[in-house]
């Protein structure tokens, strides 16, 4: 696969705690230079980010983030605040808690809300697939199917495990054909990314993608 097209589908993510501005421009500008889907970091930068890059690339952000027991209003919240201050899209962590007490109508509920929320912006709806069974990451795919709601992610990256490709093959066999696949956390090398497009993800969230290709440029 060409370099291009796998950049093409890098959400190229800097979410950690201490994450100052001169980080998260630095990876606004290599985001630009590489030709990445997006720039993923946190809801505080922004409006900076969305200043600095101008549009010549997607700023996106998360939400309920990484633990998802946020309420449903705060999440919305979150969603309509980060869509204000310039964000193109939004990853969503679900209520982990919910899935385990089968609250599936309320999984479905929140979901829509905040994709209402997002104004028409692109959703990502992050399950976190190293705490669920097969049986309720199966769930999730047609709750996420019948929510409206863009993309189906793996994983935080902050769960304690992060995409497989078993699971990205297994969303692919129980999304509907208008869902999307975000594989994210742990993918490190440029063969970790073909192998995840391959299985079927649009989209890889990986702050690594863009070190490797600028490593073998040295």
């Amino acid at each position: 696969m060409e370099l291009k097209e796998i950049l093409s589908r890098c959400d190229h993510t800097l979410l950690s705690q201490t994450a100052s501005w001169e980080e998260i421009r630095a990876v606004c500008g290599d985001g630009m230079k590489y030709g990445c889907a997006s720039v993923c970091i946190p809801a505080s930068y922004v409006r900076q980010a969305a200043d600095y890059t101008g549009g010549k690339l997607p700023v996106c952000t998360v939400v309920g983030f990484p633990n998802g027991y946020d309420t449903t209003a705060a999440k919305c919240f979150m969603a309509r605040d980060a869509v204000e201050n310039g964000a193109d899209e939004i990853d969503m962590v679900i209520n982990l808690g919910w899935v385990k007490d089968r609250r599936w109508a309320d999984l479905l509920a929140e979901i829509q809300a905040v994709k209402a929320a997002c104004g028409g912006k692109l959703l990502k709806v992050i399950i976190e697939c190293c705490l669920l069974t097969e049986e309720e990451k199966i769930q999730m795919c047609r709750i996420v199917t019948d929510s409206g709601a863009d993309y189906i992610k793996t994983s935080t990256g902050f769960g304690g495990g992060g995409a497989t490709r078993e699971d990205v093959a297994l969303f692919a066999r129980h999304i509907g054909p208008r869902v999307k696949i975000k594989a994210a956390g742990g993918i490190a090398t440029l063969q970790d990314a073909e192998d995840f497009i391959a299985l079927g993800a649009s989209r890889l969230g990986t702050s690594r993608i863009v070190k490797a290709v600028k490593a073998m440029e040295k």
